[in-house]
């Protein structure tokens, strides 16, 4: 019995590591990559870059409560080099969020963060995670990727820039690190 499971320990093992070599000769080497830039998110205004799409049945938007709970946002935000809307535009976060929790306002959102200029132009990275936006600084998983960014994994680090309460206007700071091939 001790030796059949040897066995197939061994077998496991060797099926592993030509697993990871073929992987290895197809991808390439693992690299760690590391991004900076500001996420705009425009909830009211002339050209919003978020609109709800599905409200709880008699919600109503309005200062104070611009993201009840159950809302679902569609969003194509711009990612950009700077803080100031007016900075050089790299990308778009283009995906939508949820507004999931009762009492406090949390997100779950679920973004591709396309980007269109410099070294990852057409590349994009995933971004699926729970985002407790009154925290200052929070977290969230990337979880995938494409183009430059195949087989992604990593994180975000988020520091919020600045915050209207009357509009519900946001700008984001992003601190990305990602894992990919």
């Amino acid at each position: 019995m001790e030796r059949r499971s040897m066995y197939g320990n061994l077998i496991v093992l060797i099926t592993i590591t030509l697993v990871s070599h073929a992987c290895y000769a197809y991808l390439g080497k693992e690299k760690v990559t590391k991004l900076h830039f500001f996420f705009h998110d425009t909830i009211s205004g002339d050209h919003p870059t978020a609109v709800p799409v599905a409200l709880p049945e008699g919600t109503v938007i309005k200062p104070g409560n611009l993201v009840p709970f159950g809302a679902v946002y569609v969003v194509d935000d711009p990612l950009t080099e700077g803080p100031d809307l007016n900075s050089k535009v790299i990308g778009h976060a283009q995906g939508f969020y949820v507004s999931a929790a009762q009492k406090d306002l949390v997100l779950v959102v679920a973004y591709d963060f396309g980007f269109t200029s410099g070294e990852f132009n057409g590349s994009s990275i995933s971004v699926l995670s729970r985002n407790p936006i009154l925290e200052s600084e929070r977290e969230v998983a990337i979880v995938g990727g494409r183009g430059k960014f195949r087989m992604a994994r990593g994180f975000a680090k988020l520091k919020t820039y600045s915050f209207n309460t009357t509009s519900g206007n946001a700008v984001v700071e992003y601190h990305i690190t990602v894992f990919h091939y």
